[in-house]
């Protein structure tokens, strides 16, 4: 079977935040155009979310469900937004058949490969933070954790705190650098994809603010999404799944044209 020749790698532009504030309102102009694709691929988020309820936090099913299912799905349900925002720019019709055939397409090509790295990571990431946990707290209980409350407010509970989210939100900022343009890349562009996640990160590395700001602005928004039982990712990811091309579009661009 013929392959696709390699796309010429795009270069790297500098993103003003003037430009990250365009491509946020292009994002939520893009789901007011065409709602019932930013809420169908949303509702993956969605439901994972009640499925991890269901399975109950903390248990070692919710562990390997979020760990192995989520980051695998995630990618493609991300996809199906960029299709949508590039069919919106490029004027082309939005019919489901199209749409959700691009997405079926990417199994054949970098996205799955994506996936598996974010997956690997996510364990890494799962398995760190019980190790931090453990390596504070012990092997046996304390008298002062009888209550999440408690244990939390203890001294030994805010140490823990702080230590994991210091841990999670570097971790969590590596990840975003690898992932923020390069999917979008991989879509429009036939690269593999390691060049495409380190071409993200030479992309944040070159607009270090402004993209911070954007993480900042996904972590904060996402968390008050999951508030009202994560019915808010309903509105709040096909945004920002939209948003992701529309900067990625400012962020990169292809010397040959």
């Amino acid at each position: 079977m013929d392959h696709p020749a390699p796309s010429v790698v795009p270069q790297i532009a500098r993103v003003t935040l003037p430009e990250l504030w365009a491509a946020l309102k292009d994002g939520l102009w893009d789901f007011r155009a065409a709602p019932q694709f930013g809420l169908f691929f949303s509702a993956v988020y969605v439901v994972v979310g009640f499925v991890l309820i269901w399975l109950g936090a903390g248990a070692v099913t919710w562990t390997l469900t979020i760990s192995l299912a989520f980051p695998l799905a995630a990618p493609f349900a991300a996809v199906g937004l960029y299709e949508v925002s590039r069919r919106i720019e490029d004027d082309e019709p939005l019919d489901w058949a199209a749409v959700l055939g691009v997405v079926w397409a990417e199994r054949g090509r970098q996205i799955p490969w994506a996936g598996a790295v974010i997956v690997i990571y996510v364990l890494f990431w799962t398995f760190l933070a019980h190790m931090i946990f453990a390596l504070m707290v012990g092997l046996h209980p304390i008298p002062v954790f009888q209550t999440a409350t408690g244990a939390i407010l203890s001294p030994l509970g805010l140490r823990v705190a702080v230590v994991e989210l210091a841990v999670g939100g570097v971790l969590a900022l590596v990840l975003f650098s690898l992932t923020c343009v390069s999917l979008p890349m991989m879509l429009e562009h036939e690269v593999d994809f390691v060049t495409a996640m380190l071409t993200s990160l030479r992309v944040v590395m070159a607009n270090p603010g402004v993209m911070l700001i954007w993480a900042l602005v996904i972590a904060g928004g996402t968390m008050l999404a999951l508030i009202p039982w994560f019915l808010g990712l309903l509105f709040v990811w096909p945004v920002f799944g939209h948003a992701t091309w529309h900067l990625y579009r400012r962020a990169l661009y292809d010397p040959t044209e």
